[in-house]
């Protein structure tokens, strides 16, 4: 039975954290909600190998870099998620800058993130998985990307971004898949004014 789950606010992509009780917990893409998917998963096992008990995640949130599970007959499971075929590790610095000083997921809080460029090397790799740009976009995109990060940002490299987000712009209104001319949308306002 699921119980109790949470939004990874992951740019660009739909994904949950949800509890199991004894199904241990699951991490689900939903972007497409017509085809969901599980892209990772953390089970203890069962308390009792032969006697069903009481017990397992009753509760799984992602808070501040973290999803905490509180399983209730051996207590607290703190897990961080690391880098799959599935989840990259942009993806998870990108969401790792979504900070709350508290959180209740009941009130849904709207997510945003910063125009950083962890942000926007998150979209390139949705970009790339999704084969939304070709290949070479993504490379010289990249080192475009690198260059800046490099310069902290230098005058230079900000110009050869906000020169480059214009084109991505007009790739987002040609793009076959909603959710990729989202991401381009997005991908270009973080390259037309990057922060530090």
């Amino acid at each position: 039975m699921a119980h109790n789950g949470s939004l990874v606010p992951v740019p660009g992509r739909d994904i949950e954290v949800q509890a199991w009780y004894q199904g241990g917990i699951s991490v689900m893409d939903f972007t497409d909600s017509a085809h969901p998917y599980e892209i990772a998963y953390y089970d203890r096992g069962p308390i009792d190998a032969k006697t069903l008990i009481l017990g397992g995640d009753w509760s799984a949130y992602w808070y501040n870099g973290f999803i905490y599970g509180s399983e209730i007959a051996r207590g607290l499971d703190v897990l961080k998620l690391v880098p799959s075929k599935f989840l990259t590790q942009h993806e998870i610095d990108a969401a790792n800058l979504v900070h709350y000083n508290e959180l209740n997921v009941q009130n849904q809080q709207q997510i945003s993130w910063p125009a950083k460029l962890t942000v926007s090397e998150a979209y390139l790799d949705q970009l790339e998985r999704s084969k939304a740009l070709p290949a070479d976009k993504i490379g010289s995109l990249r080192k475009a990307i690198e260059h800046a990060e490099k310069s902290q940002l230098g005058q230079k490299d900000l110009a050869k971004l906000k020169k480059i987000a214009p084109s991505i712009e007009t790739g987002a209104s040609s793009a076959r898949d909603p959710a990729d001319a989202k991401r381009l949308h997005e991908l270009a306002k973080v390259l037309d004014n990057p922060k530090a």
